[in-house]
């Protein structure tokens, strides 16, 4: 009997030593989750370039090879495990995998999102559930006008900055413009671009008018009505800030019932199409990338080194969504090493603390979170005009518009500031 009573005391400490052993090698781990489509139409624009830069760069910052500052290894010390989902399914599917992400998975921290919908539904969650969570590339400016969050940030420019500049990019090149259309999803995304890029205009441009607005349902693929009233309403130009399988959808069938041919074409979120439509999207298309991303970027080291990268590992160059995607894991991990510099195992408490207000560097140049109490951050807006130039896609024409100009100061909602006038802008 004593035998037994000894031999499980032995099993029981050794169990204990097993897990004092084990605890070491799971602190060190950083669990992040990672949502972008994986599926659907958004996936192949979008969803899965963003996916790879966060393969990308995970990995890079594990083995401590992303150029400086961002060259020690892991976040907050700890080596990053990825866990990730599939933003496909809308938003109620996704609250419900964002708690399983939080509560199941005991994620340190959360980047996603490219549906604003999806933002604007996980960003009370977030709050809810004291969990840090970066939105990577939703666009809408409602999510920190419309309240304020403590552990909710957004890495990039919203949505407001693409209008503004693309209302005065077309008021520059088209000084006789007198009426324009639209045609943008019919929800959160769509419905405040088409508000900042006709209100903008509007003001940039006393008396111009609109022929029609067309707000199809996200994803519906085919136009034939829209484009039907489009190409009965004579404008100038037809604005749309459509994404994914609806944009290559649009311009597809717009082009071949000839609707380009009479209207310029202004697509705020072009960018991650322009290669994959380079014998489609019409010469002269006014094009924008929601920021200093992709053939916008600047040439620095660190751009160098994440084009490289990217395009030997997937054999195309990155788009925009792989560019929001890298800044988020690296405004992260910028966070992370600045709360270090106090705490050597900083908490998320610290981690939060840092991220406020943070001014750091990206592939895209610097970032910072200067809106939403230093939750959102502001960046340059470029624009140009569709060229094919010896068969390769490229951007001509290309103006850059400064943070200031075109996005509104802090404290100030964006339709606010547009309907006064753009008070305080610097351009």
């Amino acid at each position: 009997m004593e035998m037994a009573r000894f031999a499980t005391r032995r099993m029981l400490a050794a169990g204990a030593l097993a897990l004092a052993a084990a605890w070491p090698a799971m602190a060190q781990e950083f669990k992040l989750g990672v949502v972008t489509f994986l599926s659907g139409g958004a996936a192949g624009p979008f969803g899965i370039p963003a996916r790879n830069a966060a393969e990308l760069m995970v990995e890079a910052i594990n083995n401590g090879t992303v150029p400086a500052p961002y060259n020690t290894k892991g976040i907050a010390g700890r080596e990053i495990k990825m866990i990730l989902v599939d933003e496909a399914g809308g938003p109620s599917k996704q609250v419900t995998e964002f708690r399983n992400l939080v509560e199941r998975d005991r994620v340190d921290a959360v980047v996603g999102y490219i549906s604003s919908g999806d933002c604007l539904a996980i960003a009370p969650v977030a709050e809810e559930l004291k969990k840090l969570t970066i939105l990577f590339d939703c666009g809408t400016p409602r999510i920190f006008e419309e309240r304020s969050y403590r552990y909710v940030f957004r890495t990039r420019p919203h949505g407001t900055m693409d209008n503004v500049a693309a209302a005065r990019y077309v008021v520059d090149l088209l000084p006789g413009l007198k009426r324009f259309n639209g045609i943008n999803q019919n929800y959160a995304w769509g419905q405040d671009s088409w508000e900042d890029f006709s209100k903008a205009l509007q003001k940039l441009k006393p008396g111009v008018q609109i022929g029609t607005s067309q707000m199809p349902k996200l994803f519906a693929g085919t136009f034939t009505t829209e484009i039907s009233a489009l190409m009965l309403s004579e404008a100038d130009l037809v604005h749309s800030s459509f994404w994914g399988a609806d944009l290559e959808g649009f311009v597809q069938q717009g082009k071949a019932r000839g609707l380009f041919d009479k209207q310029l074409l202004v697509l705020t979120a072009g960018e991650p199409s322009m290669f994959r439509l380079a014998e489609t999207i019409p010469e002269g298309t006014v094009i924008g990338a929601r920021g200093p991303y992709g053939v916008f970027a600047p040439d620095n080291a660190l751009n160098r080194w994440f084009r490289d990268a990217y395009s030997r590992n997937y054999g195309a160059p990155p788009i925009y969504a792989s560019y929001v995607m890298a800044q988020a894991i690296l405004g992260l991990k910028a966070a992370a090493d600045k709360a270090m510099a106090k705490n050597p195992k900083p908490t998320q408490e610290d981690i939060v603390a840092a991220l406020e207000g943070l001014t750091f560097e990206a592939p895209s140049g610097t970032v910072r979170m200067a809106l939403g109490k230093g939750h959102q951050a502001i960046q340059e807006n470029p624009i140009g005009r569709f060229k094919l130039v010896g068969g390769k896609p490229t951007i001509v024409d290309i103006k850059r518009y400064p943070a200031e100009c075109v996005n509104p100061p802090e404290g100030m909602p964006a339709a606010k500031w547009i309907e006064a006038g753009f008070p305080g802008a610097k351009c």
